[in-house]
């Protein structure tokens, strides 16, 4: 920030001369004064995301139709270092900082910290690994393990979902549950791109609709719907009234296209009259 002060300073006394006919040096300051600001702005925009982008992808492939997706974490890990300086980055950013973003920024960002430690965890135990449960033992937990720089701690993925994002109730959007991903064949895809603050919106509708088209993890069985035990396990969220949607059964109707529901059952549905189960749950390692 010093550096654009420093440059519009410099500026001002080399035009000093001919600004003083004109100006008083109260509109000088106040001059200055917004300049800096509109350089301030621009210093807090949206993260960049590159590295994570062209990490995505080199190293991700949509399958299915973009419904899933598998990652090559060979290529991941022969590029570890360019991982290791994204999240080194992202570690960087302060509090302040990211308080000066809009709510997309600072949600697309979480995002996208939390799916790079995810990687990066797999990437301690891989290739020797079946699921990323694997890593911590018996008595231990993977999202439990704190070894994220992030906003001035070091946090575990857990601390990222479920308090950053999931437990501030700044957000409020369930759609976060098919953007952060797990590692898992089971878990909603790892897009192929980085979230942006700009495009977050379109990304998570895109995320959300292509994973509830996915007829292996969620399908009309008869009267019953079954569906992807995500459903299940943050319930809350998708009875949070995102968007009018009070319970689940109208957050799925929003959807009702994707999960392949004709006009008779979306009614049946969204009137409570269809029952919906769980499907079990693929832990095995997202892997090419």
């Amino acid at each position: 920030m010093s550096r654009y002060i420093a440059v519009t300073t410099k500026m001002a006394e080399r035009k000093a001369p001919l600004i003083n006919k004109y100006f008083s040096k109260s509109k000088i300051t106040k001059t200055l004064m917004a300049t800096t600001l509109i350089f301030s702005s621009a210093a807090y925009a949206d993260f960049n995301h590159s590295s994570w982008d062209t990490l995505l992808d080199k190293h991700v492939t949509m399958t299915n139709g973009g419904k899933a997706s598998v990652v090559n974490y060979a290529g991941m890990q022969s590029d570890k270092t360019k991982l290791t300086n994204y999240l080194k980055a992202t570690g960087d950013v302060t509090q302040s900082e990211f308080n000066r973003w809009n709510k997309n920024e600072q949600l697309a960002f979480l995002i996208n910290v939390y799916n790079a430690g995810t990687v990066d965890l797999v990437l301690t135990k891989y290739p020797n690994l079946k699921s990323i449960k694997d890593i911590g033992g018996i008595l231990g937990s993977p999202w439990k393990q704190e070894f994220i720089p992030l906003l001035g701690k070091t946090r575990s993925l857990d601390d990222i979902e479920h308090n950053l994002i999931r437990g501030s109730k700044r957000y409020n959007d369930p759609r976060i549950h098919f953007a952060v991903n797990c590692a898992s064949i089971g878990c909603p895809a790892l897009q192929d791109e980085a979230f942006t603050g700009k495009r977050l919106d379109t990304q998570l509708e895109q995320a959300t609709s292509k994973f509830l088209a996915d007829r292996s993890r969620n399908r009309q069985k008869s009267n019953t719907l079954e569906v992807s035990p995500i459903f299940k396990w943050y319930k809350e969220d998708f009875e949070s009234n995102w968007r009018g949607t009070g319970d689940l059964q109208g957050f799925l109707g929003r959807y009702s296209a994707a999960l392949g529901l004709n006009s008779t059952q979306t009614t049946a549905l969204k009137n409570g009259k269809t029952k919906i189960s769980y499907a079990d749950y693929n832990w095995n390692l997202n892997k090419r």
